[in-house]
């Protein structure tokens, strides 16, 4: 015997309610206060040079109940910061990020790899230089948390990912063999809209 089709969604709508499975993504707004991209590049084979943004936005879209979600950032090239004035002055130039034509980077992706229906990835596009690459991100710790004082939902991550520059137009150095790599590592803060 089957049961009537009223009792079949009531029942399978009180199973949704019930399970976190049912769940749906949640609208989050990156905190430029909490978070901290920063970057590693080679100097001459002899150094590693280490800078961060200072000024960075965006969204994330996030269903804690299967892993599921998207990602997109927005960082402010000019506000690039190696703790050293002239350098910074000469990364806006022409030579490096040509902040005038290319003031931003965007990154945009998708949650990806779930283990223990948390996200380990992210994957997607780089469009920096006036150029758009795949970069995958790797993400390393993730976690979702009552904020103490807004009374809303709070999540953090730590992630990381390796690139080319002269991939995006920026070459400067190779001839020297320099390396192109560059390492992105991002501290991220977003709390729920609502």
């Amino acid at each position: 015997m089957t049961s009537p089709p009223s009792r079949t969604i009531l029942a399978a709508c009180l199973a949704c309610l019930a399970s976190a499975v049912c769940a749906a993504p949640v609208a989050y707004k990156v905190d430029p206060d909490h978070t901290f991209p920063s970057f590693e590049a080679d100097h001459l084979g002899i150094s590693v040079w280490r800078g961060k943004f200072n000024r960075s936005s965006g969204t994330v879209s996030y269903d804690k109940a299967d892993g599921s979600g998207t990602l997109a950032v927005t960082v402010d090239l000019a506000s690039v910061d190696f703790g050293h004035d002239k350098l910074n002055g000469w990364a806006r130039g022409k030579d490096l990020f040509d902040v005038r034509k290319y003031p931003k980077a965007t990154y945009k992706g998708t949650f990806a790899a779930p283990a223990n229906g948390v996200p380990t990835q992210v994957a997607g596009e780089l469009t920096m230089h006036g150029i758009t690459r795949p970069v995958t991100l790797k993400i390393n710790s993730l976690k979702c948390i009552p904020h103490p004082m807004l009374k809303r939902e709070m999540c953090g991550a730590d992630a990381i990912a390796t690139f080319q520059r002269d991939q995006f137009g920026m070459d400067i150095g190779k001839a020297y063999k320099f390396s192109m790599d560059v390492t992105l590592r991002i501290q991220v803060e977003a709390l729920a809209e609502k």
